[in-house]
């Protein structure tokens, strides 16, 4: 199910119980513009020449038609880093000529401590055509999977069976626990990974700090597992409470002969599941998320309230599309609750001789709420390189003209986040001060966001982020620019230190100033010149955030308190870029 721009797509099948000889894994992948349609295409038109009466006939299916398996895989890449070649699309394929030792893989994933992995590789005797976490993560428990299999054809061969018979008995004895506890033992990052063996056992793996999503439903039929709730619901048409949630450090094994099991293979750490998912990148029709970020937007009814003095008559409410529609609604119903209560008190106040046209002047203030703020949903910013972010920012806007009284009105526009400022500064705020509004006030639902993550969103360079940007302007401006040298020497007494002992030496420079006043410098950061409105910066609280997400309470990248200790590591390493003006990625 597509939720936003992906880069590319892939999907994988196995046929249980081959005949030897016979092809019984199917994997397509594409990368074209149009990928979905590209995908599904290239496997209709391999079903294309068969008559309607083979395609009803699941047996004959299965031994003539590709696709035509009983354990299906299928992925959406998203890429926030690193080319789109067809390489870099899910599933990815560990060959073998010997049936349970092939694996296919495809997951949502980032680990910290790629070097460290590929190392290990390397010093067990393997040569990894490259370096990425993709290809680490594969080759890892590709290697423990060979190996498992091969002590139980060890452990098996004394009896007297024949080789046919060991396969056989591999296939039921295979202890996929056992093999990713083995495989995952320094595993450092945010993860869900699902796997199939090439006899027909698959798996579906999350990290143990539950840092990215990961769900599943079960009935007579059919076993599925996917990273979004929505997606099961649709599919297969079933309620909310009937799918789980698939719990931190635990894996979903499906074995080839029909046994479902959850079990841990993992110590349990502190869950820590991503809020940056909920804010942004999970699909909104998930009835959890979709309350979150009302609850969001309406923690900062007051806040906009108190800032614009309650002047609800010349104040416009708008958001800036798409993903925070749904905060939008939330600060709605959050104005309309804070005027209840004011109109409340106003009509006790004045007493039970308040006249009809008093009564009405009370009742009738209501906030003014507007969609004017249009995003042409085809294009892509977020995840997209510099150079081209800038280019697209520009034209991908547009507003409605006439509803904002000139030099008049005060225009807030909700936002869900503000990583960059980028589109800010060269889109929103240029294209808003088209309607010349005397002030523009922008809100985030998300807190300031400071530190890189190193999970699985791009946001990994602290050069990047405007709130960072907004720190180190203030401490040039207040002589501070020492503590930046102080904090660059500690990173670097810190790098031989095993990972579990460093600190985050970025999160101490941030408490130079408050909040207010962080927030104050990035709104004159995103000011375009030649605006003549006001902008300010209203952001969410981290306690209003924990308030919203009470569940999702990994926040890293507002607070700098990482999951795992690799994030330490990641963060002062970004730092050290920043200060020898590099462009290298952190992790």
């Amino acid at each position: 199910m597509r939720n936003r721009g992906q880069d590319g797509a892939g999907l994988a099948t196995i046929k249980i119980n081959p005949t030897p000889g016979t092809r019984y894994i199917s994997r397509k992948r594409s990368n074209a513009n149009n990928y979905l349609d590209d995908l599904f295409n290239m496997v209709w038109g391999r079903l294309a020449m068969f008559t309607p009466e083979q395609l009803a006939d699941p047996a004959w299916l299965k031994d003539n038609a590709p696709y035509a398996g009983e354990v299906l895989m299928g992925h959406l890449r998203y890429g926030t880093h690193g080319d789109n070649s067809i390489e870099q699309v899910h599933p990815f394929h560990r060959q073998s000529n010997w049936i349970n030792r092939n694996l296919l893989l495809a997951g949502n994933f980032n680990m910290t401590n790629v070097d460290e992995l590929f190392e290990e590789l390397v010093e067990l005797g393997q040569y990894p055509k490259e370096k990425s976490d993709t290809v680490t993560v594969l080759e890892k428990i590709g290697h423990f999977l060979d190996d498992e299999v091969q002590r139980l054809h060890t452990w098996f061969k004394p009896d007297g069976h024949s080789n046919q018979d060991i396969n056989q008995l591999i296939f039921e004895n295979l202890d996929i626990q056992r093999l990713l506890r083995r495989a995952t033992k320094k595993f450092d990052g945010g993860y869900v990974l699902g796997g199939l063996i090439g006899h027909g056992d698959a798996f579906l793996m999350r990290d143990p700090s539950g840092i990215r999503p990961a769900f599943w439903y079960q009935d007579d039929e059919v076993v599925v597992a996917a990273s979004e709730r929505p997606a099961i619901q649709t599919v297969f048409n079933v309620p909310f409470e009937n799918i789980r949630e698939l719990k931190p450090g635990h894996v979903l094994i499906m074995k080839y002969d029909g046994r479902i099991s959850e079990e841990s293979y993992a110590e349990p750490r502190e869950r820590r599941s991503c809020s940056f998912e909920r804010i942004y990148f999970s699909r909104g029709n998930d009835r959890e998320i979709y309350l979150e970020r009302k609850k969001l937007g309406e923690q900062l009814a007051r806040p906009v309230l108190d800032a614009i003095n309650w002047d609800l008559e010349s104040t416009v409410f708008s958001y800036i599309p798409n993903t925070a529609e749904a905060a939008y609604y939330g600060l709605v119903e959050g104005l309309e609750k804070e005027l209840n209560a004011w109109k409340q008190e106003e009509i006790l106040k004045t007493g039970p001789n308040i006249t009809p046209d008093q009564l009405n002047a009370i009742l009738s203030r209501r906030p003014r709420v507007e969609k004017l703020i249009h995003k042409d949903e085809k294009q892509r910013t977020f995840i997209a390189d510099t150079k081209r972010r800038n280019n697209m920012v520009s034209y991908v806007y547009d507003v409605t003209y006439g509803l904002v009284n000139n030099n008049k009105d005060t225009l807030v526009l909700l936002d869900d986040s503000i990583v960059r400022g980028t589109t800010l500064r060269d889109s929103i705020v240029s294209i808003a001060a088209r309607l010349k509004p005397k002030r523009i006030i922008v809100l985030s639902s998300a807190p300031q966001i400071r530190f890189p993550d190193c999970y699985g969103i791009d946001m990994s360079k602290m050069k990047d982020f405007i709130a960072f940007q907004a720190l180190v302007d203030l401490l040039e401006e207040h002589g501070k620019t020492d503590l930046l040298d102080a904090a660059y020497l500690r990173c670097k007494a810190s790098e031989g230190l095993p990972v579990e002992m460093i600190q985050n030496e970025v999160a101490p420079l941030y408490h130079e100033f408050n909040y207010t006043e962080i927030s104050e410098r990035i709104a004159k950061l995103i000011k375009p010149k030649g605006i003549k409105a006001d902008v300010q910066i209203i952001y969410q609280s981290l306690s209003g955030l924990h308030e919203a997400c009470p569940t999702n309470t990994g926040d890293w990248y507002f607070s700098g308190r990482f999951p795992t200790p690799g994030g330490n590591r990641v963060v002062n390493r970004a730092f050290m870029n920043y200060m020898e003006k590099s462009d290298a990625r952190a992790y």
